[in-house]
This record gives C-alpha cells, structure tokens and sequence, in this order.
C-alpha cells in the first residue's frame, strides 16, 4: 500500500508530465497521479456509446433469451453490470438471469465475479490470473465441439480467442456491452499528441487497447506516427494496464511498461519507480541535482523550470563539466532565432529557479558548464 506520508513533501511523480488517454475512469487515474505530485495532460482518446442506445446489445440479449447458451463468460465488472442494467431498462432483466442461472457462467476475474454474485448468480469457475488466456484453455480442454458459447465484449480485442473457439467447433455469440467510437472534440487528442511528439511529457498511459488504437490512427492521420513511436521509443514511457491494452503498441514496435496487477493503483506505483529512475541525477557545486520534465531537484527541494531553462538544462547535462556553446545552447532552445542574447536570458532565469546560481558556470566567450564535482569528472568525461 502506498504511504504518502513517507514520502517527500513533494511527491514521487513531482516534476514528471503524464499523460491520460483514458475515457472511463480518467478522473480516478487522474487524481491518482496528481496525489502523487503529477502534472496531468487528460484527453479522453475514445468515447463509449451509452448502453441503452446499443440496438446490438438488445438483439443480441433476446436470443440469448430464446435460445439459452451452453456457456456464458464474463469479462468485466463495468460491463457485466451495465448489461443486467440494459436488459432491466428493456423489461428483459429477469428473464435474462433466469437464462443465465442455467448456463455455465464463467468470471475473467475477482471484479466481474463481484458483479455476477450481486446479480444474485454464481459463477462456475473464475481464473486466478484474470487471464482470457487461460479461459480459453479450459473451454477448450473441456471441449468445445456444438457448444453455444456467449462472450460479453468489452470493446478491446480478444486476439486469436473467438477464432479459437470457433475452430474447436463452438458457436459464439459476441454480447457488445458497450462501443467505442473517436471523441466528438479532437482537439485535447492533438494537444497531447503535440506534447507526446515535443517531449512535452515523460510518460503516456493507456488503460484500453482501443485508446491507444485510437491514438496511433489519428497520429497517423496527422502525419505524426513516425514522430510519435520515435517518442515512445526513446523519451515519452508508455505505460499500459495490462497486456491486452498493450498490443496496438506492441504492434507497431513500441515496447511498454506493465504492472504485474492489471489496475490503476499498480500502474501508477509503476510510474512511481520508473519515472524517477529514468531521470538524470548529478553531483555538481557539492549538491545532488536530479533533472526532471519540468522541474529539477536540487538536493531533493523541488524547483519548478520554465521550457526553455529546461532545454538549456538538458543540452548542458548530455556533456556534463564540458563547456557547451552559446551556438549550440542557442540551437537547443525553442524558438530562439538567431540572437545568441535568447541564451542569456534563459539562462539567468534558469540560474534564479534553480535557486542556486553556482550549478551553471559561465566561460567567458566559450560558453556554459554544469558546476560537475571533481570526483566525478572521470566518470562523466566521455559523456
């Protein structure tokens, strides 16, 4: 359990930009990281179409109806309750669980067994590992062959699942609890896209394989793919809920971190620790300097740095006691134009929010070195 009060005043997430690609739930992760000392950048990726105005829910509960499956899985709590609800809403509830106490109901995990069991039903068998992978086994192990199985969807791909069943000979009867369709306001998308491919953000989360499916198309829509999967390969830490979510990702090459647990208190205690590991830590001026997204830690006091201190921070820091030009430091700012003046400006208002001038050595006509402690110079002399 993650204790706050051990932590430092500010947060092990303090300085670091995440981004929220979630639609259900965002306000939850949301709040979640910013306890933690998080910037959050939110833009709801998708969008779920409410489910009383599924028509496909509909037909496919009445022929669940009349013609009662041999087995019936369970994927999600959300979605499990929403379906009771729908049929509820259509005067179908009762004659729904009548059909459903006759089948073998299997729950993906202990929260969608939750929600079968307040339905007033009990479930048949339930995976440890909340794994599909695993149903899938015990389907077909117990053999599949003129079987009617229904799986409640829940709008993220099942690879290889339906196929299976299907080639053991089963019938399967897809129930769409909910549809994802693109956010009617695509603008937050690109907002967060532009801080994605700017290295405006240290780390994107995903918690549904739609969202980031989503994603990748508009960037691509855009022209921006390659700039993002340049991002997430390098700069930007994708982290998703589960492998599942992953696989869109993992499609196109990017390789993500996942928690162990697929929830979003795990997710984020993974940030916890990758985050602040990734981050660059330095001994300079007899101070222990740890640069950050937006801020840096100046033995361990949180100093919040404007972009452009930033930017001269980071191009100083890849050749850390190497005198870096003003031509060089000129270029690494954004925006600047060509008057090498930018650079001083940036770097007096860099100096005053580091709030300790000595980190940043000026060399006369040469340029700028961080203040590296001499013990460490021989490490960091072919940085």
């Amino acid at each position: 359990m993650y204790d706050e009060q051990q932590q430092p005043e500010h947060g092990p997430l303090a300085g670091f930009t995440v981004g929220v690609t979630a639609a259900r739930r965002a306000d939850e992760l949301g709040a979640l990281l910013q306890r933690r000392g998080a910037a959050v950048l939110h833009a709801p990726a998708l969008r779920i179409v409410p489910l009383a105005d599924d028509s496909e829910l509909l037909a496919a509960t009445k022929e669940i109806i009349q013609r009662t499956p041999d087995v019936v899985i369970a994927t999600t709590a959300i979605g499990f309750r929403g379906w009771i609800e729908a049929a509820d809403g259509w005067g179908l509830g009762e004659d729904l669980l009548e059909r459903l106490r006759g089948v073998e109901l299997l729950a993906r995990g202990p929260k969608v067994k939750g929600a079968v069991r307040a339905a007033g039903l009990t479930e048949e068998w339930s995976p440890s590992s909340e794994s599909m992978a695993e149903v899938l086994d015990r389907l077909l192990e117990e053999g599949v062959e003129d079987r009617r199985i229904a799986i409640q969807l829940h709008g993220e791909p099942l690879p290889g699942f339906v196929e299976a069943l299907k080639a053991g000979g089963a019938e399967v009867l897809g129930v769409p609890v909910y549809r994802w369709l693109p956010p009617e306001d695509i603008g937050p998308v690109d907002r967060l896209l532009d801080a994605a491919v700017s290295r405006g953000l240290d780390a994107l989360t995903f918690t549904s394989a739609p969202a980031a499916a989503s994603l990748l198309s508009r960037a691509e829509e855009r022209g921006l793919l390659p700039e993002l999967l340049a991002a997430l390969n390098h700069d930007v830490l994708p982290a998703c809920v589960g492998p599942v979510t992953a696989l869109p990702l993992q499609a196109l090459g990017v390789d993500t971190v996942q928690p162990e647990r697929f929830r979003l208190g795990p997710l984020v205690q993974l940030l916890c620790q990758e985050l602040p590991g990734r981050a660059r830590s330095l001994p300079i001026a007899g101070r222990r300097v740890e640069i950050r997204g937006h801020a840096v830690l100046v033995d361990g006091a949180l100093r919040p740095v404007p972009p452009a201190g930033m930017s001269l921070l980071r191009a100083l820091s890849r050749r850390p006691g190497w005198v870096v030009p003003r031509a060089e430091l000129l270029r690494a700012l954004p925006g600047a134009g060509r008057d090498e003046h930018a650079v001083e400006t940036a770097m007096a208002r860099l100096r005053t929010a580091l709030g300790a001038p000595k980190l940043i050595q000026t060399v006369v006509k040469r340029g700028y070195r961080l203040a590296l402690d001499p013990a460490a110079d021989a490490k960091y002399a072919d940085g």
